[in-house]
């Protein structure tokens, strides 16, 4: 799908319909009296997962009658998160503590079976898959699947499905689609669409301003200033590329968010960020080019030892089965950096601590 008119919002493996029909009302047609639904998020799920989940959960509610349960693995570390978990009163539950046989529809947004970064079981059966990032395998397998790489946020495709079946948006609803949209695109600033930019000009009016305040201005622990202090002590600066490890960490989140922090330096066009959490090395890429194809440069760092995904200018990854000693994670990150030279072609260069470069002033 490379249109972004709502026309050709026509899921993968259903087939193609005229421009302006009704494609999402077959997946509502095909749900309808099937009995409980289940909607997973990614692990350690983001503000866009949350939101596209919500959003399929109040389309179904609306149009079929039957709730559905929203479940996620890992934590919801980031502060900002929480927050809007909090104060947009969003049930999520850990997705280990229900029985997934009572579930008689699965439905995954913005992650895919098997990608590694959800606790979805390998050999669950899936039926009904939303997201913008790269397939990893074939989903012909699945019922619905409404895949648009070039979709900055799922949020932003509920949000068509949404205004395809004329399900009204209230304001708690309307507030976790702008949020969404707004971090996972930087305010329409990173790896946006058309689509993207339609939404979140839709959806401003709609949300609740102040509590947006309050979602982006969180209070947060005294660990959180830890972290950012560890990340500039140990950060180094290998030619074009950062890379910070943070070592044990309580909140997988603070990779990413370290990651997008130390991006502006002047030096770097790429970051690379590492920590160990609950036996897995947690990696977060930025860069700075709009055609970096970190999704990719992930994929091919972590290949054989791990699982990795994204876009072209941000991406994560797992390597799990971690050992939490010095000498295992001085190890790992070596090997990291090495197979991080050969993805981007570079010749390698001794690291330089950031704190002793010199300013370029």
């Amino acid at each position: 799908m490379k249109n972004d008119d709502l026309s050709a919002s026509v899921p993968l493996n259903c087939s193609q319909k005229t421009p302006g029909s009704d494609s999402v009302g077959d997946l509502i047609e095909w749900v309808r009296g099937r009995g409980k639904i289940l909607i997973v998020c990614h692990d350690n799920p983001d503000p866009d997962s949350i939101a596209a989940a919500v959003a399929l959960r109040h389309l179904l509610l609306v149009k079929t009658g039957q709730d559905a349960v929203l479940a996620y693995g890992g934590v919801i570390g980031r502060s900002e998160n929480r927050r809007m978990v909090e104060l947009l009163e969003i049930t999520l539950v850990a997705i280990g503590k229900l029985d997934l046989k009572q579930f008689a529809v699965i439905c995954m947004v913005d992650t895919q079976p098997q990608t590694g970064n959800n606790s979805l079981p390998a050999d669950q059966p899936v039926h009904v898959v939303i997201d913008h990032h790269r397939p990893k395998r074939d989903l012909g397998d699945i019922f619905w699947v409404d895949v648009r790489e070039h979709y900055g946020a799922s949020a932003t495709i509920l949000y068509e499905y949404l205004q395809q079946q004329e399900v009204s948006i209230n304001t708690k609803l309307a507030t976790s689609l702008f949020y969404a949209i707004k971090s996972e695109t930087q305010d329409l600033g990173r790896e946006w669409s058309k689509a993207d930019r339609g939404a979140y000009l839709k959806l401003f009016p709609l949300a609740n301003n102040r509590v947006l305040y309050d979602i982006v201005h969180p209070q947060v622990s005294s660990t959180y200033f830890t972290a950012y202090h560890a990340a500039i002590e140990n950060a180094r600066i290998y030619g074009e590329v950062l890379v910070f490890n943070l070592a044990k960490i309580d909140n997988p989140d603070l990779v990413a968010e370290l990651a997008d922090f130390l991006l502006p330096l002047h030096e770097a066009q790429h970051v690379l960020g590492m920590g160990w959490y609950n036996g897995t090395q947690i990696l977060s890429m930025r860069t700075l080019n709009p055609d970096g194809q970190l999704g990719l440069i992930i994929q091919q760092i972590v290949a054989g030892i791990g699982t990795a995904g994204g876009h072209g200018m941000i991406a994560g990854g797992q390597v799990r089965s971690v050992a939490a000693d010095k000498p295992s994670q001085r190890k790992l990150e070596q090997l990291l950096i090495e197979r991080m030279f050969q993805a981007f072609n570079l010749e390698p260069v001794a690291g330089i601590s950031l704190l002793q470069m010199e300013s370029p002033d």
